[in-house]
């Protein structure tokens, strides 16, 4: 293992204290539960909070700020959050308006939230909750229970994280994460693997001429796996299988999200957008927002997801609210 890293064992902890330190006027650092949350948290308005595992840089806990989330609790990397991390992110988010539950859907998350969320409404904290879905590469996988979350939670936080600034209510977030969900699909390839430095070694072998198609985040298995294609014909593949699942129609305006996991170079991900682009045109389809770079990446590895976001006129503006979180990616 090559990385830079001091003990394995601290690696997300000390990452954290480095995303704090670097924004200690705008972030606050709750080290004990890995809580990252706003140092100026309102109180008037409902708190958004996610926390994964880590490993995903820059979600989720890169993205905390005003527009965006409250607050972000990650577990180890690749790890769901501890349910005491959860419950107590929340206890720090407690206000008469409610605390919004962002999760994407593995199986660890599912069971860690849930259980924080029965235990925070015991202690009378009103809590929603979104469950995040967007992967159209599996049904189910190693840890998910139906599709798992991937990049298009992006989408999902921003919406929620705009209304929520303009006052909207628990359960009008809760409507609109849903909403924004259920329009909002994913796909992603992977080159290579990737080492978690408390692992050292790599999570999977693949061959220097294979890729995965329809690969996890976490490194689950895709769709297949075969010797790689060109730029065209993996895009191609990706934006076929996203176009026709929910399915967009000729007309439509949307918003592209081309994400590195963490390995691909930003001139591949742009020419990789540019494959995206032109089958949009193909299809008819208005690009009204879109996004390149590394958004919720898996430690180093080589590859990318495509995103597609069916919009309206609700979810574009909300898109296109201010957000202020460190890392300046939306």
């Amino acid at each position: 293992m090559k990385k830079f890293v001091n003990d394995p064992a601290n690696f997300v902890k000390e990452m954290i204290e480095g995303v704090y330190l670097a924004n200690q006027d705008k972030l606050k650092w709750v080290p004990e539960y890995n809580i990252l949350y706003r140092a100026d948290l309102p109180k008037n308005k409902v708190a958004i909070m996610q926390g994964s595992g880590s490993g995903h840089e820059p979600a989720h806990i890169m993205c905390v700020g005003k527009g965006f989330l409250d607050a972000a609790c990650p577990g180890g990397v690749f790890a769901a959050p501890p349910m005491t991390y959860v419950l107590e992110c929340s206890k720090l988010l407690k206000n008469d308006k409610g605390v919004l539950h962002l999760i994407n859907n593995y199986q660890g998350d599912r069971m860690a939230w849930a259980n924080a969320k029965e235990e925070a409404e015991d202690l009378g904290i009103k809590i929603g909750v979104v469950i995040i879905d967007d992967d159209v590469s599996v049904k189910n996988s190693t840890y998910t229970v139906g599709r798992r979350g991937v990049a298009g939670n992006f989408f999902i936080i921003k919406a929620v994280g705009a209304a929520s600034e303009k006052g909207a209510g628990l359960e009008e977030l809760v409507a609109l994460g849903n909403k924004v969900n259920s329009v909002t699909r994913s796909m992603g390839v992977a080159l290579t693997s990737c080492v978690p430095p408390a692992k050292g070694s790599p999570i999977f072998e693949i061959g220097p001429d294979e890729m995965e198609v329809g690969i996890g985040i976490h490194g689950e298995p895709g769709r297949r796996r075969e010797k790689i294609k060109s730029a065209k014909d993996i895009v191609e593949e990706l934006f076929t299988a996203i176009y026709d699942d929910l399915p967009f129609a000729k007309g439509d305006r949307v918003a592209v999200m081309v994400n590195g996991l963490g390995g691909t170079p930003i001139s591949e991900l742009y020419l990789l957008y540019r494959e995206a682009a032109l089958k949009c045109r193909e299809k008819g389809l208005t690009i009204a927002k879109n996004y390149v770079g590394n958004y919720c990446t898996s430690l180093e590895m080589a590859g990318f997801s495509l995103t597609l976001v069916k919009l309206d006129k609700e979810i574009e503006t909300l898109l296109n609210d201010p957000a202020e979180i460190p890392i300046r990616v939306f």
